[in-house]
């Protein structure tokens, strides 16, 4: 990492936001910064990232998920600290996958493992993993069955905040089908149904 950049117990919140708003990544996954809810914190910073978009500023079909970085001086007890991430990953499945019954217990250990291999140190998380099964009828019953995962999670981060960030993203390129080196590759389940629920 850079080592310009200040440690997360001396940093300023528009020190880090900078930081996170220089990161790059996979050519893949594009990411873009949209607005903040303010009311959660005296601080926050809001990205987008969606897997292989069709148009910038529209969820993909294959994966989009959403993460808010909150900071508040005064360290909320609940937050067990100044900064807590709260974070969205979403992606459509084949339905088969969809009724596996140990489907959120993966989701949630794919964040899990992502943070640990980044070096995303945290704690005083929390978060649910839901599966929808989904069957279309009368004018949608050409759409068929499908299947979608989505993970909300909260979490108060230590050390680099950037690696946070880049373990969000590898967490939503997971749940659209591309693991960590597949770049290019296509996406598992690129015909899926895109339903929302």
């Amino acid at each position: 990492m850079d080592e310009a950049r200040p440690p997360l117990a001396s940093a300023t919140f528009g020190d880090v936001a900078d930081a996170l708003r220089a990161m790059e990544f996979r050519t893949d996954f594009t990411v873009r910064e949209i607005a903040a809810p303010t009311s959660l914190a005296p601080d926050a910073i809001a990205f987008a990232g969606d897997v292989r978009p069709d148009a910038d500023g529209l969820d993909s079909e294959y994966g989009t998920g959403r993460f808010i970085l909150l900071h508040d001086a005064a360290a909320p007890d609940a937050w067990n600290g100044p900064w807590r991430i709260v974070c969205f990953a979403q992606a459509p499945l084949e339905p088969e996958i969809g009724i596996d019954p140990m489907l959120a217990d993966v989701a949630w250990s794919w964040l899990v493992d992502a943070l640990a291999t980044r070096g995303a140190d945290f704690h005083s998380a929390s978060g649910t993993a839901t599966k929808t099964l989904s069957k279309g009828f009368g004018s949608l019953a050409a759409e068929g069955d499908g299947a979608q995962i989505e993970l909300r999670a909260s979490w108060s981060p230590a050390g680099d905040l950037t690696a946070h960030v880049a373990a969000w993203a590898e967490l939503v390129c997971m749940l659209a089908g591309l693991p960590p080196g597949s770049e290019g590759i296509a996406v598992f389940g690129g015909q899926r149904r895109g339903g929302r629920g």
